[in-house]
């Protein structure tokens, strides 16, 4: 994990060490956006902590977003059914969070629009509760009544210049789950109370969290008493791979099991070596293969099958190759995983808006080692770091083209030149208005997204 300016010292072996010995906190707090190994430090601490024979009458899991602050207070106080040592878990609580956090919980929800967008629902929902806003303040285009200086003034750090793009969206999602705000009345003083008065011998706490917000009482109390974690989001392709590596090995030696090198890429494809995903892709594998000590490429094929993504890649390969039934089919599955279709509409449209930045890189003459019929292993070495380094900082345009995974890239870059620059803008001109559309009138989503693959092949 890499440690930020004026972060915690302690670290997770340090903290398990400690454990072993004798060095038992009354409370941790893991947080951070790593969920995966936030998750797996709270299993390993639980697990150090209290034997699974007591664990049915002496754990306590509990999600966040709905703590009973009075409850957990009586639970913590209360000495364990069992002789031994309790814990009380709340995953994922909110009780660290204030308005100081509201910019960082609004690009987690454009971040996780598209890929988990009940997760967005969920962290808008959350939103909520901060600002003090209802839902209705939002629904039926009322959001746009919210001036860009109120905005910026509720949401500090945030300009709200791309409200239109992800807001209407996670708005509907959430009114069509019926999710309204998280519900507020966190007795954090008697929670706190609780914390400076010392729990009983044996009984502890331990709380996850994505975000916090380190002026709060409570996590200066429990930096106090207890012992804080910080997992970070790795920043770059390289380091998430470090990270994903160190867990998958140590998941791996544990059952006895090792990958080949194949088999490795074949779920980097899968999952774009994102580490949740990856992990949840180990776990399918280490039960599919049973007693067989080596995940081949194989394996992966056939227990991972297609993931989302792959069906949009799919459909892409569809589009370009003008194959209108194939299409149709292919959006028909995506509709029958459940995914949204808002969600679907926002990666057709970033499809073709990637389709269109790759067209304009490729004729801006700066790409002199790209060749149009070279292999993705030469494009990886000689082609993609160039365009890496020409993205910069930059969060549209060639930017969020060398944001994607390099196979992505070379993808978009081999099908560019397919479709000419007018009729690419004619196709975002025309999901721009479908999208309008769909918001404001009844039409029917798979209608109208039909017909715009049907202009796609025939154009």
């Amino acid at each position: 994990m890499d440690m930020q300016p004026g972060e915690s010292t302690e670290t997770l072996p340090k903290i398990l060490t400690g454990i072993k010995q004798g060095d038992i906190a009354p409370c941790y707090l893991l947080y951070g956006e790593e969920e995966y190994l936030i998750q797996e430090a709270l299993h390993k601490i639980v697990d150090l902590l209290l034997p699974p024979a007591d664990r049915e009458l002496n754990l306590f899991s509990l999600e966040g977003g709905q703590e009973d602050i009075d409850a957990i207070c009586r639970s913590l106080i209360t000495v364990p059914l069992l002789p031994g040592r309790k814990i009380v878990a709340i995953r994922n609580t909110t009780l660290f969070q204030s308005k100081k956090i509201l910019s960082g919980l609004i690009q987690r929800i454009r971040e996780r629009l598209d890929n988990n967008p009940q997760q967005a629902a969920g962290d808008f929902r959350q939103f909520l509760k901060l600002t003090g806003w209802k839902l209705s303040d939002f629904q039926e285009g009322s959001w746009k009544r919210i001036s860009a200086s109120e905005w910026q003034k509720m949401v500090e750090g945030d300009s709200g210049e791309d409200r239109e793009q992800w807001l209407p969206k996670v708005v509907e999602i959430c009114g069509e789950s019926g999710l309204e705000a998280a519900s507020s009345g966190d007795n954090l003083d008697g929670l706190s109370k609780v914390l400076a008065a010392g729990l009983p011998e044996g009984n502890h706490l331990i709380l996850t969290a994505t975000a916090v917000d380190k002026r709060k009482q409570i996590f200066k109390q429990i930096s106090t008493l207890g012992k804080v974690l910080y997992f970070p989001q790795a920043k770059n392709e390289a380091k998430q791979k470090i990270l994903l590596l160190e867990a998958a090995q140590e998941f791996l030696v544990q059952r006895g099991k090792k990958l080949t090198p194949a088999a490795w890429e074949a779920i980097g494809a899968k999952t774009g070596f994102e580490l949740r995903e990856s992990m949840v892709a180990l776990e399918k594998l280490s039960v599919y293969t049973g007693d067989a000590t080596t995940i081949e490429v194989r394996d992966v094929e056939a227990a991972i099958g297609k993931t989302r993504e792959d069906t949009v890649f799919a459909l892409t390969a569809a589009l370009v190759e003008k194959k209108l039934p194939q299409a149709l089919a292919i959006l028909k599955d995506l509709l029958e995983q459940g995914i949204h279709h808002l969600v679907i509409m926002k990666m057709l449209t970033r499809e073709i808006r990637l389709l269109l930045y790759a067209q304009l890189l490729l004729k801006s003459g700066k790409l002199t080692s790209y060749k149009p019929g070279m292999d993705y292993n030469r494009f990886q070495a000689s082609t993609y770091p160039a365009i890496k380094a020409m993205g910069g900082k930059e969060k549209e345009g060639l930017g969020s083209l060398c944001g994607q995974h390099p196979y992505a890239v070379y993808r978009m870059l081999k099908n560019a030149g397919l479709f000419p620059y007018e009729v690419l803008i004619g196709h975002l001109e025309y999901l721009a208005d479908m999208d309008l559309a769909l918001r404001s009138t009844g039409r029917d989503p798979r209608l109208m997204m039909e017909r715009f693959l049907a202009k796609v092949c025939f154009n």
